[in-house]
């Protein structure tokens, strides 16, 4: 606990008027008790307790000590909820699968999803009235880019990343890398997501940021020609001598921008190395038409089928967008075992095309969700994503492509798999990642079917809580 013990021996010794009692109820020796009393009288230079025949009592300095002790104590009370991570949580009376239960939470896993109501727990969370979900998995994004957001709007992609966004990420500093992490972390708590893959620049910033919020993340050390963030051995010494800060919610993932950034033999180092040090692989793929002319005239082919010739795709490949990519494709895509990370929102207002929903579901490639980043999609709500996946794949006339249990199935349990978490699910010994929704609220009103209304009524507002490894992510951005 975040507690200076001696205030605490002072406190009990006041409410309970004997140093014996006081030592009994910390589990201490009296002489013990008389020693932090001692100490703190000589700081506060006085006497702070009258001592009588088997009981003390407060002098009028000691009574003024109290008043600040105990304004100290409830800080460190606080101080102490916020920040540390209890072992035990208790949803009582949430609702689960439309019945109304208390679940248990230990250590980060759920460990009861009946468990009595009278269950001890260090966290109790009044949950009446809500219903708990998995929380979101953004599998794709940028996220110190929040701080370009607005920057450049309505322009094709070439022409935004060349002449407004490229300029501009040059002028970043780490501090400000920190910051713009800091402000998409926020978001995506608010908004349901704990755990983001991230492909960006200044990887010790985002550990920084992701450490301190209780945040899931895959953080991408990302490759470009010519970068100066990206030099080869600077990369492998990070990875080299790099430690998970948070003792499991933090994974490194190596990032090859694109086939247009990164030449013909880095890939292959890429891939080699990675695979070397049991990395990710996360890359942006067939995002434009641009990209796919472009590689026909430079390889001969198309960007899937050149990245296969390279033996760059297997399992433990991550794609991002993969809008321009045709059925062979896909088949490629799938026997290979690629995950690919759908953007909608980013797709959309990129201009980049319709991603092509029935080509990849007849693949049986898994399919995750990302919101790439926030400037070029003005936002990191995987909730907003998940509903215009599903309304995107419907569009052309089939209202039965795409449903929402699949749809929320890619925003959660998909992105979760593919990165390796037991999480995306509310079973016993799985993570505890999981949102609670205010059923009381009008989006989730009559309420005939949560997952429905989640994916196509509801929006951030319904979110009471967000919890990531049983963790309350901190709420104080609403």
């Amino acid at each position: 606990m975040f507690e200076d013990f001696r205030l605490n021996v002072f406190a009990k010794v006041a409410a309970l008027g004997s140093f014996t009692a006081a030592a009994r109820a910390l589990g201490i020796s009296q002489p013990a008790v008389s020693q932090h009393i001692a100490e703190l009288e000589k700081n506060a230079g006085g006497q702070l307790f009258e001592r009588g025949r088997g009981s003390v009592r407060l002098t009028a300095r000691g009574k003024v000590f109290l008043d600040h002790v105990e304004g100290i104590l409830a800080d460190y009370r606080r101080l102490d909820n916020e920040f540390r991570v209890p072992e035990t949580t208790l949803l009582r009376g949430v609702r689960h699968e439309g019945r109304q239960t208390n679940i248990l939470i230990r250590e980060g896993r759920f460990v009861d999803l009946a468990a009595p109501a009278d269950t001890p727990a260090e966290c109790i969370v009044e949950a009446e009235g809500t219903a708990i979900l998995p929380s979101f998995f953004n599998t794709h994004t940028h996220a110190a880019m929040t701080l370009l957001r607005g920057l450049a709007d309505d322009l094709p992609l070439q022409e935004w990343l060349q002449e407004h966004i490229w300029p501009y990420e040059a002028k970043l500093q780490p501090e400000d890398i920190r910051r713009g992490n800091e402000l998409a972390i926020s978001e995506m708590a608010a908004t349901g997501t704990t755990f983001f893959s991230d492909m960006y620049f200044d990887p010790e910033e985002a550990v920084a940021a992701v450490e301190a919020t209780g945040m899931r993340a895959a953080i991408g050390i990302t490759v470009l020609e010519g970068h100066p963030k990206s030099q080869p051995d600077a990369i492998r010494d990070y990875i080299k001598n790099w430690q998970d800060p948070t003792g499991g919610r933090i994974q490194l993932v190596m990032c090859p921008h694109a086939i247009y950034t990164v030449g013909t033999a880095r890939l292959r180092r890429c891939a080699d190395f990675a695979r070397h040090h049991g990395m990710l692989i996360h890359i942006h793929l067939s995002e434009t038409r641009k990209e796919v002319e472009d590689c026909i005239r430079e390889h001969g082919t198309t960007p899937v089928r050149y990245l296969e010739k390279l033996g760059f795709l297997d399992q433990d490949v991550i794609a991002a967008h993969c809008v321009h990519v045709d059925e062979e494709e896909w088949k490629i895509l799938a026997r290979r075992g690629v995950t690919v990370a759908h953007c909608p929102c980013s797709n959309m207002k990129l201009g980049s095309g319709r991603f092509p929903y029935e080509l990849a579901l007849d693949s049986g490639c898994r399919i995750t969700l990302g919101t790439d980043g926030a400037s070029s999609n003005n936002n990191l709500d995987l909730r907003e994503e998940m509903k215009f996946a599903a309304l995107l794949a419907k569009v052309q006339g089939d209202t039965t492509l795409l449903p929402a249990e699949e749809v929320f199935r890619w925003a959660t349990r998909n992105g979760a798999e593919f990165f390796g978490i037991d999480a995306g699910r509310i079973a016993v010994g799985a993570q505890a990642d999981a949102v609670l929704l205010d059923l009381s609220h009008p989006k989730l009103q009559p309420g005939h079917n949560l997952i429905s209304d989640w994916v196509y009524a509801a929006d951030s507002s319904v979110i009471r809580h967000t919890l990531c490894a049983g963790r309350l992510l901190s709420q104080q951005h609403r």
